[in-house]
């Protein structure tokens, strides 16, 4: 079936029977523009009937598999070919670099050396999918105006195609990849296949070829003699899969690259005991040749074959890759990203230390680093103008790599480096790059001069793209942090007023979900003789219910200020909760205390009881008369409860959050708070609500927010 999408939404095609269109629309229609571009790979992509999702439908030059994360693709996925299509333009993507820094999704798995370009599947009105084609890495870093027309062409035809199969209800039915080769025909043909089969066996070296799959069509008989199997059991595996001592990632990697890159790729490995085999690739279009010989020099540097102390290869692999990816996933904090990237990345590489530095207000700032043995060599960049000619400010300006293999190199650069000495002798500065911007530079250390070769590189760009997402993950939520901790301690009071002839302490603690900012509220305003106190808990823990929370708490200051009774300071909150128009409501506890009468007159609306140890130690719950939750009904009243506060009592005002717990009965919790008031009623105030808060299951899991008001009457 064909998906359509009218301007930004996906529609579903007409559901009509299936019938055969008479040729093969996608696959002749892919073949023709690759060939028109001297393209060496390419695939067409459908969107979904059902979802905003793109369907590979055909793939030519190359194995489905080296595309396999990306057969279905959402249209908002940030790759290349769903792109094209949200944005209706070809996107073209130059090199192994240029795809690191913006696709770093991509450039994680396929690490190597190639050109691509995706081009929407359109009409004026309708989009149907996308094609993409790519080209070795010797393709010159921008496309030129006669392969761009092409392609933009040759899709434009292909969507008319599609809109008219759509129009006479002919869905198109699946079509095979291109992956074969046209057999040659006739006697000369056959007999000139033959005698190239004869004039290989007679080579002194080893020779295979392998399909675009990396089977094994042919093996001469000196390779099998080489590898230690014979032909038989070679003949149509795949090397690393047939030749145990190949089964390694390395391995298949370099045949990847070969095809990806259509370059000469080539490895060393050891066939037990002791035998280093040389193997060189020659890609093609069709498939791969590989010589394979004795590796003499490797074997004389290590006749005795690898020791047990030998180091591991630091090269990553792709599997590597894509754990470290996953570990990136997990950090929450810039801190957070320091560290891991200290533990995951820079072992996984060979990397001694490393810094993370970002850039504000014009300025670099050091965001963490790990490894150096003198902290101020690297804090001294802190605040360093990002007009300053160095590495870092250099990366994260261009957002183009630097690697520099020995100190010498990196010194004729920047010789300002002379004069900071950092004992390592070898480094990488990756520009962290995410959403298009520099977000900034990861830099790299290493202890000895260290050589960072094509395929290292292109990783080591990949991995900075990773870490460049994980960092701006990392720094909003820093800021909204922030924006939530200023945000709730300008809402809440600084410090709670010196009272005369009552002891105060107060805590708040926000809810570990959500943004860490929550509506509730308690204050402590000094009257004439004495004072009012009130604790409430607007719903919800966001920027709106602390916006609300800090009206509300403003209007009970005003209403007391002016002299107000208990009951009129809540009736008059609960209109102005209901004018406001919120749509939300709260609990309120306000009381008026009278410490030279022993005397406290208390209104409630909806809120949790009070709880009142009394001097010999007895705990009760204050079960008040009272009122609605604010913000339900303008003609509410809340009557008022006069308590005796004899000297040496205490007053113990505390939100839900404090209480309720999952699976815990309010009643026992209520029972619990009760019995540690009793225990610890003794102890100053804040040792007190220390213990209140840290002895209670509620406040640890801390699914709402937290706050506690203490009073005792001296």
């Amino acid at each position: 079936m064909v998906g359509v999408s009218d301007g930004q939404t996906s529609a579903q095609a007409p559901a009509a029977a299936r019938t055969r269109v008479g040729r093969p629309l996608l696959s002749l229609a892919l073949a023709s523009m690759m060939d028109d571009v001297h393209a060496h790979s390419g695939a067409v992509y459908l969107l979904s009937p059902a979802e905003p999702v793109l369907e590979m439908a055909v793939m030519a030059g190359l194995p489905r598999a080296f595309a396999a994360p990306w057969e279905r693709v959402g249209l908002s996925a940030p790759i290349p070919v769903s792109e094209a299509v949200r944005e209706r333009r070809l996107v073209w993507v130059g090199g192994e670099e240029e795809m690191a820094a913006r696709y770093p999704r991509i450039a994680v798995v396929l690490p190597y050396p190639f050109a691509l370009a995706a081009v929407p599947v359109a009409t004026g009105s309708t989009a149907y999918g996308a094609v993409f084609v790519t080209w070795p890495g010797t393709h010159p870093p921008d496309l030129s105006d006669r392969e761009r027309e092409h392609l933009t062409a040759a899709c434009d035809r292909l969507a008319k195609r599609l809109e008219r199969a759509l129009d006479e209800r002919h869905p198109l039915l699946p079509e095979p990849d291109l992956l074969g080769v046209p057999p040659m025909g006739g006697a000369a043909g056959t007999l000139g296949t033959v005698e190239a089969a004869r004039m290989v066996s007679r080579l002194p070296y080893g020779l295979c070829s392998l399909d675009l799959h990396g089977r094994v069509a042919f093996a001469n008989a000196a390779a099998a003699e080489l590898i230690g199997l014979p032909v038989s059991r070679l003949l149509g595996t795949q090397l690393w899969a047939s030749v145990p001592w190949l089964n390694d990632p390395v391995y298949e990697d370099r045949y990847r690259a070969a095809l990806m890159s259509q370059q000469t790729t080539s490895f060393v490995a050891l066939r037990p005991p002791g035998d280093w085999l040389s193997f060189r690739m020659y890609p093609s279009t069709t498939g791969l040749s590989v010589r394979v010989t004795r590796a003499r020099a490797v074997a004389e540097m290590n006749r005795a074959g690898p020791q047990p102390g030998d180091a591991p290869s630091r090269l990553v692999t792709i599997s590597q890759v894509l754990t470290l990816a996953g570990a990136l996933t997990e950090a929450v904090g810039v801190q957070d990203v320091v560290q891991l990237v200290a533990d995951e990345i820079a072992p996984a590489v060979g990397s001694q230390a490393l810094v993370v530095l970002g850039s504000r207000a014009g300025r670099l700032h050091v965001l963490g680093h790990r490894g150096y043995p003198d902290a101020h060599v690297v804090e001294r960049f802190d605040g360093l103008p990002l007009a300053e000619p160095t590495p870092g400010t250099h990366a994260l300006n261009t957002g183009v790599p630097a690697f520099f293999d020995s100190r010498e190199q990196l010194e004729r650069l920047y010789p300002s480096r002379h004069a900071t000495p950092d004992s390592f002798a070898a480094w990488a500065y990756l520009p962290l790059i995410a959403s298009g911007r520099p977000v900034g530079t990861c830099v790299l250390a290493y202890a000895e001069p260290h050589p960072f070769p094509a395929d290292e590189r292109a990783v080591l760009t990949s991995l900075g793209g990773l870490i460049a997402q994980a960092l701006e993950r990392a720094l909003l939520y820093d800021a909204k942090h922030q924006l939530a901790h200023g945000l709730q301690a300008a809402l809440l009071p600084h410090s709670l007023p010196p009272l005369a002839g009552i002891d105060s302490a107060s805590r708040y603690l926000p809810a570990t979900h959500g943004m860490e900012i929550g509506g509730d509220f308690y204050d402590l305003v000094p009257t004439r003789g004495g004072a009012a106190a009130v604790i409430g808990d607007v719903q919800g823990h966001n920027v709106t219910a602390a916006g609300l929370m800090g009206q509300i708490r403003t209007a009970v200051r005003a209403y007391t200020t002016v002299g107000q009774a208990p009951e009129e300071v809540m009736g008059s909150t609960n209109r102005l909760l209901i004018d406001l128009g919120a749509d939300l409501f709260a609990s309120c506890l306000y009381l008026r205390l009278d410490p030279a009468r022993g005397r406290a007159v208390m209104a409630r609306a909806g809120h949790p009881p009070p709880l009142l140890r009394r001097p010999d130690g007895r705990v009760r719950v204050l079960d008040l008369a009272g009122g609605p939750l604010l913000g339900i009904d303008g003609s509410a009243t809340y009557p008022t409860t006069e308590v005796d506060l004899a000297p040496g009592s205490v007053l113990a005002l505390y939100t839900d959050g404090l209480i309720e717990s999952p699976g815990v009965d309010i009643e026992d919790a209520l029972a619990g708070l009760g019995e540690r008031l009793t225990e610890a009623g003794e102890l100053p105030l804040d040792e007190l609500a220390d213990h209140l808060v840290h002895h209670s299951t509620a406040a640890r899991e801390r699914l709402d927010d937290v706050a506690l008001l203490l009073l005792r009457a001296r």
